[in-house]
C-alpha cells in the first residue's frame, strides 16, 4: 500500500529532514588552531595514534614514556621489558637527574642486554637484567655530541672548542682557536650538501674525522637582540652569493695517538667537501669534493694516518650543476665494494663501484627516483631501499637483490612507507599512510615478504567536521609534463556555490607539497581555511624535488619564472571549475614560497586579489652562497637572471592587499629583504603591510606559530572572504 502524502506533510517531513541533517553537522566539532597547529595546546591529541620501536639486534622493543617492551614477532604480543620507574630506581636518581621518557631509548648491541638513556645529568649505558651502569658519559649537555658505540668515546662542542671523551672518561681537548670565527666539529656549509652535522667516527671509534670551518673573511649580519634593557649587537656571519665564501678543512684525530692530523685536499678557497665516509679498515676516509661552481663533483679517497691523497674515484660535471647529498655505503659482504647515488642518468640511482674507482654495474634504473637506502639484508645480499618507481606521488619499499638487480616490492603498493631494519636487514618495521588511512605500522620480513599488523590508527578527527580532500594533476606550461595539485574543500561543499580560493605555494628544490599520504598531505592550515569557507589548491611545479633532473633543472639561473608559469597553469584550471570564485582568489607561501607569492602579485596583478607571504626571498643576491649559486650562478655572471627574478623593481606593480610577515632574527633570509621590498613599495607608492616577530627566526617556534596562522588566517579573512 503506498501512502500519499499532501503538500502540508511533504514540507513538515522535509523540514525534520533538514533539521536533522543539521543537527548532526552541528555535533561534529569545529577545529581551532590550538587543535590542528604544531604550536597549539591540544595539537597533540590530535595525531594519529603511533607507536614509537627501536631494534635490539633482531628484536623488536616498543618504547614508550613510561616502558619498553619486547613484541612477540609471531603473535605481536608484549612483554615487558622494564619501566621507567624500575630505571630510576636502579639508577637511583633524584627528581633534578631522573631519567624522564624512555621514547629515545636505543638497544646498540645485539647480543647484549644494554641500553642507552639520557637524563640532564649524563648519557649512559645501562644492563637492563643486572640493573648495572655498564658506562657513563657527564657531557651529555654539550655542543653536537656524537658517540661512538665500538669504542664508547664522545665527541662534543665545548665553548667553541672540539673534544673527545673516552670510554674511560678521560677528557681530550683536540682545538684551542676555536671561537665564533673558527667553527670545529659542527655542520659547516650552512647543512647544504646533505650536511648535518660535523664529527664523523670511524668503523672502530678510534680515529675522529671533524669538520674546521675558518669564517672570519665571511661578512657579518647585523642581528639585533631587542630584548636586554639595551638592544644588543648579535651578528651572523652570512656569505652572500657572488661574495667571500668560508673556508672548510677536514681533521683526523686518532684516539690511540692523542694526535690531529688534516686531509692534504690542497686549497679549500671556494671548494665544498661533503658526504664524509669511512672505509670498512677505518683507515680511508672518501668525500665529494666540489667547485663553488657546483658543476664539477668528485669522489675523493685519503689516508686518514697520513692526510695523503691517495685517488680520484669519480668525477662527474653538468652543464647546470651537480648536487651530491649521500655518503657512499660499502657493502657488509664486501670491503671492495660500495654503493654510490647519482643523477648522472636523469634519475637517482644507485651504482656500485670497487674502491679501483671503477663502475662494476648500474643497480637501478628507469624514470623513478631512489629516495633513501634503509640498510642491507646481508643473508640474501640485498639492499633495501625507499623509491616512487610505482607512481610520483608515493614512497615504497623495495628489496634490491645486488648480484642481479632484481627488486622486489615488499609493502602493500600504496601510499607513503617509511621503514627501520633491524640488525641483519631480515626484518623492517613500517610505519606508512594512504590518502585514507591516517597510519598503519606492520612489521614486514624482507626475504618472505610476510608482515605482522602491529597498529592500525584510528582517525583522529572522526567527530570534527572534515573538509573534502582530493588530488589530482595537469599539465605542465611545456605541456608535456604531468604536475600534481591536491584541494581541500569546504565542509558541506555546495558545486553550486562559488568559494573563495586560496592557492598555497611553496615551489623551490628539495621540497614538494602533494603526496598519496593522509589527506594527500594537506597542512593543517588549509583544514582551517576551509573550515571557514574557502577552497584550498597546492601544485607542486617544475623545480621541486623527486622527479628527476629535467623537471628539477627547469628553474636553473630564472627561479620563479618556469614555477611562475606551471603555477598559472593550475590557476587556469581553477577557471574551469564553476565553484572557483577567480574574482576572490589569494596566495600565500613562507621562504621560497613567499619569493612566489610576491613574485605571483606583481606578475600577474589583476589575477590575485589577496597574498600573505612570510619570509620571502626578494633579491637572490641577499641569499647565501650555496644554494643561491647552485641555483643562480653569481650577480656577476648570471646578470640577466638577478635581474629578472629581483623583486624590488616589481613593487611598484602590486595592485592587491600583501601582507608580508618575517621573524624579525631570521637568519636564513635575512631581514634586508623585507626591508628592501617596502622601501621600494614607499618610492613606488604601493602600499603593503608588515609583520614581525622579535626574537623568531625563518619559522616561528612553539605557541608563536598558533599566532602566525591565526594573523594570516585573519588576513583573508578580512580583504579576500
Amino acid at each position: 500500500m503506498k501512502i500519499k502524502l499532501n503538500n502540508k506533510w511533504t514540507r513538515i517531513v522535509a523540514s525534520i529532514l533538514l533539521f536533522s541533517t543539521s543537527s548532526n553537522m552541528s555535533a561534529q566539532k569545529l577545529f581551532t588552531l590550538e587543535d590542528l597547529n604544531f604550536g597549539g595546546n591540544n595539537y597533540h591529541n590530535m595525531q594519529s595514534e603511533n607507536k614509537w620501536y627501536a631494534w635490539w639486534g633482531d628484536e623488536l622493543i616498543r618504547t614508550d614514556v613510561e616502558e619498553c617492551c619486547l613484541v612477540n614477532q609471531k603473535t605481536g604480543k608484549e612483554t615487558m621489558l622494564f619501566t621507567l620507574e624500575e630505571v630510576n630506581t636502579w639508577l637511583d636518581s633524584d627528581d633534578k637527574n631522573c631519567v624522564r621518557t624512555l621514547y629515545n631509548a636505543s638497544f646498540p648491541y645485539p647480543d647484549q642486554p644494554l641500553v642507552t638513556l639520557g637524563n640532564k645529568k649524563s648519557f649512559l649505558l645501562l644492563n637492563f637484567k643486572t640493573h648495572e651502569i655498564v658506562w657513563q658519559d657527564s657531557v651529555s649537555t654539550q655542543t653536537s655530541n656524537d658517540w661512538n658505540k665500538t669504542s664508547r668515546a664522545t665527541a662534543y662542542v665545548k665553548e667553541n672548542q672540539l673534544y673527545v671523551v673516552d670510554s674511560q672518561g678521560k677528557e681530550y681537548q683536540l682545538t684551542t682557536d676555536g671561537s665564533r670565527e673558527i667553527v670545529y666539529g659542527q655542520s659547516v656549509h650552512r647543512n647544504e650538501f646533505g650536511i648535518e652535522k660535523g664529527t664523523f667516527w670511524s668503523n672502530d671509534g678510534l680515529r675522529l674525522a671533524f669538520y674546521r670551518m675558518d669564517q672570519s673573511m665571511v661578512t657579518d649580519y647585523p642581528q639585533v637582540d631587542i630584548f636586554p634593557r639595551t638592544a644588543s649587537y648579535e651578528p651572523d656571519k652570512y656569505p652572500m652569493a657572488g661574495m667571500t665564501s668560508h673556508k672548510v678543512t677536514v681533521g683526523i684525530y686518532d684516539l690511540k695517538t692523542n694526535k690531529t692530523i688534516y686531509l692534504e685536499t690542497g686549497d679549500p678557497t671556494d671548494r665544498y667537501f661533503t658526504n664524509i665516509a669511512w672505509g670498512p679498515d677505518s683507515k680511508t676516509v672518501y668525500m665529494f669534493e666540489l667547485n663553488r661552481e657546483q658543476n664539477d663533483c668528485r669522489l675523493v679517497s685519503y689516508d686518514a694516518t697520513t692526510g695523503n691523497r691517495i685517488c680520484e674515484l669519480y668525477r662527474e660535471t653538468s652543464s647546470k650543476y651537480v648536487e651530491p647529498q649521500n655518503p657512499i655505503i660499502f657493502l657488509p659482504w664486501d670491503n671492495n665494494l660500495f654503493i654510490m647515488q647519482s643523477q648522472k642518468d636523469g634519475y637517482n640511482h644507485l651504482y656500485i663501484y670497487n674502491t679501483k674507482g671503477e663502475c662494476v654495474k648500474q643497480l637501478t634504473k628507469g624514470p623513478w627516483v631512489v629516495m633513501d637506502i634503509l640498510g642491507f639484508n646481508k643473508k640474501n645480499k640485498s639492499v633495501i631501499i625507499a623509491s616512487n618507481e610505482l607512481h610520483p606521488l608515493q614512497r615504497n619499499l623495495y628489496a634490491v637483490d645486488i648480484k642481479t638487480g632484481k627488486r622486489t616490492l615488499l609493502d602493500n603498493g600504496k601510499g607513503v612507507h617509511k621503514g627501520v631494519l633491524s640488525a641483519n636487514g631480515i626484518k623492517l618495521y613500517d610505519k606508512y599512510t594512504e590518502p585514507n588511512v591516517p597510519r598503519i605500522i606492520d612489521m614486514i620480513n624482507t626475504q618472505t615478504k610476510k608482515s605482522l599488523r602491529l597498529l592500525t590508527s584510528k582517525d583522529p578527527w572522526k567527530e570534527y567536521a572534515v573538509p573534502q580532500y582530493e588530488s589530482g594533476s595537469i599539465k605542465a606550461a611545456d605541456g608535456v609534463t604531468d604536475l600534481y595539485w591536491r584541494m581541500v574543500k569546504p565542509v558541506n561543499f555546495d558545486p553550486t556555490k562559488k568559494y573563495p580560493t586560496v592557492v598555497y605555494v611553496y615551489g623551490g628544490p628539495h621540497a614538494h607539497n602533494v603526496e598519496a599520504s593522509w589527506h594527500w598531505s594537506s597542512r593543517s592550515w588549509e583544514t582551517y581555511m576551509a573550515q571557514k569557507g574557502y577552497i584550498l589548491f597546492i601544485l607542486d611545479n617544475r623545480g621541486s624535488e623527486n622527479r628527476g633532473l629535467d623537471f628539477e633543472q627547469a628553474t636553473f639561473h630564472q627561479l620563479g619564472q618556469i614555477e611562475m608559469q606551471d603555477q598559472m597553469k593550475g590557476v587556469d584550471y581553477l577557471r574551469t571549475l564553476p565553484y572557483v570564485d577567480m574574482d576572490r582568489l589569494g596566495v600565500h607561501g613562507w621562504s621560497f614560497g613567499g619569493f612566489m607569492t610576491i613574485s605571483l602579485m606583481t606578475n600577474y596583478p589583476d589575477v590575485f586579489k589577496v597574498g600573505v607571504a612570510g619570509g620571502p626571498v626578494i633579491d637572490w643576491k641577499w641569499y647565501e652562497v650555496m644554494y643561491g649559486e647552485r641555483y643562480m650562478g653569481t650577480p656577476q655572471n648570471n646578470p640577466e637572471g638577478y635581474a629578472i627574478t629581483s623583486l624590488i623593481s616589481k613593487a611598484k606593480d602590486l595592485k592587491g592587499k600583501l601582507q608580508i610577515i618575517t621573524g624579525y632574527n631570521d637568519n636564513t633570509v635575512v631581514p634586508q629583504h623585507c626591508l628592501s621590498f617596502l622601501d621600494a613599495c614607499i618610492k613606488a607608492g604601493t602600499q603593503p603591510d608588515f609583520f614581525a616577530y622579535p626574537g623568531e627566526e625563518h619559522n616561528m617556534r612553539g605557541h608563536a606559530s598558533v599566532h602566525l596562522h591565526e594573523r594570516i588566517t585573519q588576513y583573508f579573512e578580512d580583504y579576500l572572504k
